[in-house]
């Protein structure tokens, strides 16, 4: 919910780049930031520290989005339609400077960047990490593509990997 309301002087970026920043983006700095702060910590407290950032992040579909549009002239409309742009976007802003990636593996984006977060701590390339997943469907043809296909759940809950599994999924193994 909420996802086009945004508060840009917030993150410092003006108005004419939040228009063309995909709502992913937005998010993923906003829960950051989030995160952050129930964390007990702030922007000041981690600027200029070596904390990194991973995103699993897997749909591209606002780029679809801006290329059908007047956006498409907009100077902003490369790096707000870019997966990889979310994760170097937050560390700018939060002022991080460790390991920085995002991670586009489609299903298992958000699970690949939270692995990749624990093997640098593991490793101690960095002392804090920040992960997290992102995925908004903004077009109405990828929800009616995986429906054609059987991806998704006549009920509403896939119950993956469970003989209940009505989705992709299903009890009798991977497909």
């Amino acid at each position: 919910n909420d996802a086009d309301r945004f508060d840009n002087i917030c993150f410092g970026i003006s108005p004419t780049e939040v228009v063309a920043m995909d709502p992913q983006q937005r998010l993923v700095l906003e829960e950051g930031y989030r995160a952050l702060h129930e964390s007990s910590l702030d922007r000041l407290s981690v600027f200029g520290s070596g904390t990194g950032v991973n995103v699993g992040i897997y749909a591209l579909e606002f780029s679809k989005v801006i290329a059908d549009g007047p956006l498409a002239r907009s100077v902003y409309a490369s790096t707000g339609a870019s997966l990889s742009i979310a994760s170097g976007r937050t560390s700018f802003i939060l002022g991080l400077q460790g390991p920085c990636a995002a991670f586009e593996t489609a299903c298992s984006a958000a699970l690949v960047a939270f692995h990749a977060a624990a093997c640098a701590l593991r490793r101690h390339e960095c002392a804090l990490h920040l992960a997290t997943g992102i995925n908004l469907m903004l077009l109405q043809s990828s929800s009616v593509g995986m429906s054609i296909a059987g991806m998704t759940s006549n009920a509403g809950r896939c119950h993956t990997f469970d003989s209940r599994a009505d989705g992709f999924a299903r009890g009798e193994g991977c497909i």
